[in-house]
């Protein structure tokens, strides 16, 4: 727990919540230093700033911070099962919030200047394939990135990069982002702490199985590219 602060009984998260949090994911568990920020990410949740943490977190992970902002969203669910929704909608906001800045600063700096950069390394030519190919298909990309554990900041950055309309990133992170935290805090809303071991164990794959469809759409459309060219 963050020093200097005391439990904050309205949030309902405990000690336990926390660890068990922890335990839930194998690099925390693993690596020491990665343990000691999740424990000082999840401290805030048994204090009175836990809405400005969870907006924080969701905010800064959207852009570069590797904590994902469902660690805390599980906790402060758990801990108030009946304020869920309030905890999802404000993660979502602020999620979508930060992609959209990640996003924004990406294509202030461009493709050409990736391009650029990477023709220094020798694969100026694939770069601007593959940023082409990004920008074809932004929407879906960013949608995959929005529902399933792919990391949102980085495909928000290279959808910046190459020049996604912001429109097609906005609508995408607007209808997927809440699919992910809603579907979360709805599980822990109607089934309660039960429904932590269900998260751990298959919401990723659910959401890797709901997005299948796209992504295979997706490779035959770039193998057929490819094939041709």
């Amino acid at each position: 727990m963050p020093d200097a602060e005391k439990p904050g009984p309205t949030t309902g998260v405990t000690d336990e919540i926390i660890q068990d949090e922890i335990q839930a994911h194998g690099l925390a568990r693993r690596v020491h230093f990665v343990r000691r920020l999740y424990e000082w990410i999840l401290g805030w949740a048994e204090t009175r700033h836990a809405g400005k943490a969870m907006a924080a977190l969701a905010f800064f992970e959207a852009i570069f911070f590797p904590v994902p902002a469902d660690v805390l969203l599980i906790a402060l669910c758990l801990g108030r099962p009946r304020s869920s929704f309030r905890w999802a909608m404000a993660c979502t906001a602020w999620s979508v919030a930060g992609g959209a800045t990640a996003m924004l600063i990406g294509l202030a700096v461009g493709k050409d200047r990736v391009v650029a950069v990477m023709d220094l390394l020798g694969r100026g030519e694939t770069a601007a394939q593959a940023l082409d190919l990004l920008r074809q298909y932004g929407f879906w990309t960013v949608a995959i990135a929005a529902l399933t554990p792919v990391p949102y900041s980085v495909c928000s950055w290279l959808a910046g990069f190459s020049e996604v309309h912001p429109l097609a990133y906005l609508a995408a992170s607007a209808l997927f982002r809440p699919m992910r935290f809603f579907g979360v805090a709805g599980l822990v809303y109607v089934f309660g702490p039960p429904a932590k071991r269900f998260i751990d164990k298959y919401f990723n794959l659910i959401t890797w199985l709901v997005m299948l469809p796209v992504i295979a759409f997706i490779l035959w459309k770039v193998l057929l590219t490819l094939m041709r060219g």
